[in-house]
């Protein structure tokens, strides 16, 4: 019974400068846009993102959004975890792209490897190996 949840659909953020941030999602990670929307009343640009046909994200700006408390843990969403297929060559692409990140790590309670790094805004992201 329950609520039917049956995945995720979609997860949103909030940018502080939306054309770097949407470069940095498409551009580096690889997103697809399915739709931009600007909102007047609102002063608000919209863009949904999608990724092997799915759609995932949605990048908002907003005047005069609030900074995140602290890093990383702050009450709320903490990071976004992004499956790879091979962890190292997604790192060595990362660092091509001049983009920081910390040390690979294993995954005490799966054995995997992850790495974290930052989209443009501080929002902690995690690379997951396969």
């Amino acid at each position: 019974m329950g609520l039917g949840i049956s995945g995720l659909h979609h997860v949103a953020i909030i940018c502080r400068d939306y054309k770097h941030s949407v470069a940095f999602y498409t551009d580096i990670l690889g997103f697809k846009v399915l739709k931009k929307t600007y909102r007047a009343e609102r002063d608000s640009y919209k863009i949904d993102l999608m990724l092997q046909g799915k759609y995932m994200l949605e990048l908002f700006s907003f005047p005069n959004s609030p900074d995140r408390p602290s890093w990383p843990e702050a009450l709320g969403l903490r990071h976004i975890a992004f499956e790879v297929e091979d962890l190292k060559k997604a790192v060595e692409y990362l660092k091509t792209m001049n983009i920081p990140h910390e040390s690979i790590r294993i995954d005490e309670l799966t054995g995997k490897q992850f790495v974290f790094f930052n989209d443009p805004d501080g929002l902690p992201l995690e690379l997951y190996q396969k």
